[in-house]
């Protein structure tokens, strides 16, 4: 159960796009016909063997732009690579976990669980075969070479009114270990990352922000104060998001 993609949510998605071009050293963005489904447009950013969307509405009363009217510009989805969904499947049915959206391809199944039976976010869990493969990356992405291609989104970052109870509920649905505290938060271990509960305000339950392991974190900073983002220490704010990096 480990990080394979994540979403932001943008008004504006050229503009969302370019921002997240100019700050990280990326390649041409994958735009996925598929997403119309969704009354979305979108782009798809390879990050090593993961990937960073970018997505906005095109058409009214959909579920990205009943987000955008509510926290803006701003953190939106989690994906996260099973390498057996039947067995996701079958824990879900048991603690009666819905889905909203399922599909089926011969190289990858794919299904979105209701958010008011795990909380914090948007979750999708899909198990792409052969396992390095993922189609919503497009026919021809590749891992980049050299120190970008082990570029790692690391951990997501979820506020909540008691994060301890929505750690624990992450815990049980992706039948991960116990959550543990940490200075500030209640981690729950992935594979290969993390995903982080914090105190929210009333009103303020979602995604906060993204941990990613970068190869050059100072150049990665200088285009963020360049593009004028707002930065703290190693942290960066994009389309509402913070990005806290890491290094490799």
């Amino acid at each position: 159960m480990r990080i394979r993609q994540i979403v932001l949510a943008a008004h504006d998605l050229p503009a969302g796009r370019a921002a997240l071009a100019a700050l990280l050293p990326l390649g041409a963005p994958f735009r996925d016909p598929g997403v119309a489904e969704f009354g979305i447009d979108n782009a798809v950013f390879g990050f090593g063997d993961q990937f960073i969307e970018v997505i906005s509405p095109t058409r009214a009363d959909t579920a990205c732009g009943r987000h955008l009217a509510r926290h803006g510009d701003s953190g939106y989805m989690l994906i996260l690579q099973t390498d057996d969904f039947a067995r996701e499947q079958a824990r879900w049915a048991a603690l009666g976990v819905r889905t909203v959206w399922n599909t089926t391809y011969p190289d990858i199944t794919a299904a979105h669980l209701h958010p008011k039976d795990v909380g914090g976010a948007i979750v999708s869990v899909d198990e792409p075969r052969p396992a390095a493969s993922w189609r919503w990356g497009g026919p021809d992405w590749q891992v980049q070479p050299g120190a970008l291609g082990r570029q790692r989104v690391r951990g997501i970052t979820l506020r909540a009114t008691d994060p301890q109870a929505l750690a624990q509920r992450w815990a049980q649905v992706f039948d991960r270990p116990a959550p543990a505290a940490t200075a500030n938060a209640w981690r729950v271990l992935l594979d290969d990352g993390f995903a982080d509960f914090v105190a929210a305000s009333a009103g303020r339950d979602g995604v906060a922000g993204f941990t990613l392991a970068v190869a050059d974190p100072d150049a990665v900073l200088g285009a963020a104060r360049a593009a004028g983002l707002p930065c703290q220490g190693r942290q960066v704010e994009l389309l509402g998001t913070q990005l806290q990096l890491e290094s490799l």
